[in-house]
C-alpha cells in the first residue's frame, strides 16, 4: 500500500522525519516495568481490551485459532503473555457459539496483569499462572499456542527462541498476532489514545508498541533463524500481522 505524500498528513512535516520506520524501537514499554501501581494495570488492560474488541484484535485471534483447530470439537489453548485474559475470553465465547470445548491456560510474568485477570475472569474456568512462559512446565501439551500484542516486547534473539519453545510445546501448532510497524498506525493510534485514553500507560505504550512492531520480511527472517521453514504470515487490518505454524500430519 502506498503511502500518502507528506502533504497530505495531518501532522508537520518535521515532526513526521523524526522517526525512522525502517528500524524497529527498542525502547522498553512503561507496563514492562515492575513498579507500575495495580490500579493503573487494570485501568490499562481495560482499555487494551477495547481497543482488541473495536479494532479487529479478537478477530484475528478467532482468526487464527480457527485456521489451526480445524474442524476439532475440543480444543486446549494457552496463551503467553495473555495480560488480563481478554484473548482467551474472546476464544471461548466463539467456542460456546460454534459448540466447541475450550480448555484455557494464561500465562504472564506480571503478577498483576494475572491478579487482574483472575478476579475479573473467576467463574471462566480459566487456569491463569504468573510467571515466565520459559520456565513453566506445562503438565499437558496444549493443542495451541499463540499470543497476541506480546512478540514486540522482544528483541529478534529472544524472538527465536520463543518460536522454538512454541512449536516445541504445541501439538497442533501455535500463530501470533502481534502489530505491523507503519507510519498510519503509528499516528492513528498516537492521537486516538491522545483523545480518548484515560491510562497513561496506553498513551505512551500504544503508539511505542507500533514502533516496536514488525515488517513481513523481519517475521521471516525470525522463523528462517528459529529453523521454521513452513508458515504463513497474512497482513490483517488495522495494520496488524498474523502469523501461523502448523505441525506436519
Amino acid at each position: 500500500m502506498a503511502l500518502p505524500l507528506d502533504r497530505d498528513l495531518p501532522w508537520k512535516h518535521s515532526y513526521y522525519l523524526m522517526i525512522d520506520f525502517s528500524r524497529r524501537s527498542y525502547k522498553k514499554e512503561l507496563l514492562d516495568r515492575e513498579d507500575i501501581p495495580f490500579e493503573e494495570i487494570c485501568r490499562n488492560m481495560h482499555e487494551l481490551e477495547y481497543i482488541n474488541s473495536k479494532l479487529g484484535g479478537h478477530a484475528i485471534t478467532i482468526g487464527g485459532f480457527k485456521t489451526i483447530a480445524g474442524q476439532r470439537k475440543t480444543v486446549s489453548v494457552c496463551e503467553i503473555g495473555c495480560g488480563g485474559g481478554d484473548n482467551l475470553i474472546a476464544l471461548k465465547k466463539w467456542c460456546n457459539r460454534e459448540n466447541v470445548t475450550l480448555v484455557c491456560t494464561g500465562i504472564d510474568i506480571n503478577t498483576n496483569c494475572i491478579s487482574y485477570a483472575r478476579e475479573n475472569l473467576a467463574a471462566e474456568g480459566i487456569e491463569f499462572i504468573a510467571s515466565d512462559y520459559k520456565s513453566t512446565v506445562l503438565t499437558t501439551q496444549p493443542d495451541i499456542i499463540f499470543c497476541s500484542l506480546f512478540t514486540h516486547h522482544f528483541a529478534e534473539k529472544e524472538l527465536v527462541e520463543m518460536m522454538r519453545w512454541m512449536q516445541a510445546n504445541s501439538a497442533v501448532g501455535f500463530y501470533i498476532n502481534d502489530l505491523h510497524r507503519h507510519p498510519l498506525a503509528y499516528y492513528f493510534i498516537k492521537f486516538a489514545t491522545k483523545l480518548f485514553s484515560r491510562s497513561y500507560l496506553v498513551k505512551n505504550d500504544a503508539p511505542l508498541s507500533v514502533l516496536r512492531g514488525f515488517r513481513k520480511q523481519e517475521w521471516k527472517n525470525i522463523l528462517q533463524n528459529a529453523g521454521i521453514m513452513n508458515y504463513t504470515i497474512k497482513w490483517k487490518w488495522a495494520f496488524r500481522h498474523l502469523v501461523i505454524v502448523q505441525r506436519s500430519n
